[in-house]
């Protein structure tokens, strides 16, 4: 009688764990494997575990390897408990600072003990050696860092300026956003002039400011009051010593109030000299044409 008693008990507990988030239905199920007793230890009989993002610790009884909690996975401060897992290699347990100031029930989480950027073998720029070793963990490679920092790179155009239209005497803002290392320089510049905005135009603003991610510039452009005379493609471009990158968008400007407002949707977006298309001619002036042959100041 008292088997059928424990297995109602267990089916029972399996089904209420149902309910609860997924972390949470890991860690009973983690219990109802692992039992009470861990017995004598054979690493022969330890399963193998693959594909671990974060490497391996061992399991509650100190004998099979398992896969670690990754960064940003809830985890158990007390290294004697395993209820949530314990972290992977280069990481380490913490509670959220910030949600204890705001009076939240904080959570703790796996965090990267080294936080300094790392450059890959491909060229690709990490947050930290744990976001490095989790993306090629998931590739089944085994690969090491190029160097510590940042890559080195030509700008990126991650976010480019958007088509729009509006109606006379509104305001207008474009953005972009673009990532390189060296920190990059943003301009823009009106197609068919050849001077950067805003000029003399006391209609027109730039902003710039660094962010919102690492080595990445965000830009605006303001209208002040569009007028007719505004509307055209307006460029972003962007540049460092290892190259440059532009993105173009459209405004057109309405001056019948009767007409319907609607967003043209798209963008022209390009990078390392490829053609802008028919609506933007890169050798119009003598500095398009400096871009186009890459000749930058070193």
């Amino acid at each position: 009688m008292k088997p059928l008693v424990a297995t109602v008990f267990l089916v029972a507990l399996m089904q209420l764990s149902q309910s609860f988030p997924a972390w949470y239905h890991r860690g009973w199920l983690r219990l109802l494997r692992e039992g009470d007793s861990c017995g004598i230890c054979n690493l022969e009989l330890c399963p193998v575990p693959t594909a671990c993002q974060a490497g391996t610790v061992l399991d509650s009884c100190g004998c099979c390897p398992e896969c670690g909690n990754v960064e940003g996975q809830i985890c158990d401060l007390d290294e004697g408990s395993h209820f949530y897992g314990q972290c992977g290699d280069n990481l380490e347990c913490r509670l959220d600072v910030h949600d204890i100031k705001s009076g939240e029930i904080p959570e703790p989480q796996c965090v990267c003990k080294l936080q300094e950027t790392v450059c890959g073998p491909e060229g690709k720029t990490y947050e930290n050696i744990c976001q490095f070793h989790e993306a090629y963990a998931g590739k089944g490679i085994n690969a090491s860092i190029k160097h510590k920092g940042p890559c080195k790179s030509a700008p990126v155009i991650s976010l480019p300026p958007r088509d729009t239209q509006n109606f006379t005497g509104n305001d207008v803002i474009f953005g972009c956003e673009v990532s390189a290392y060296p920190m990059p320089h943003l301009e823009w510049k009106k197609k068919g002039n050849k001077m950067f905005l805003p000029g003399d135009d006391a209609h027109i603003s730039i902003q710039a400011r660094g962010g919102p991610r690492k080595y990445s510039v965000s830009g605006w452009l303001q209208i002040q009051g569009i007028k007719k005379s505004d509307e055209g493609v307006y460029i972003c471009q962007t540049k460092n010593k290892y190259g440059f990158a532009y993105s173009s968008a459209r405004l057109k400007v309405i001056d019948d109030s009767s007409l319907t407002f609607q967003n043209i949707p798209g963008s022209w977006s390009t990078s390392d000299g490829t053609d802008y298309g028919d609506d933007f001619d890169s050798a119009e002036d003598e500095e398009e044409a400096e871009y186009e042959s890459g000749d930058y100041e070193k």
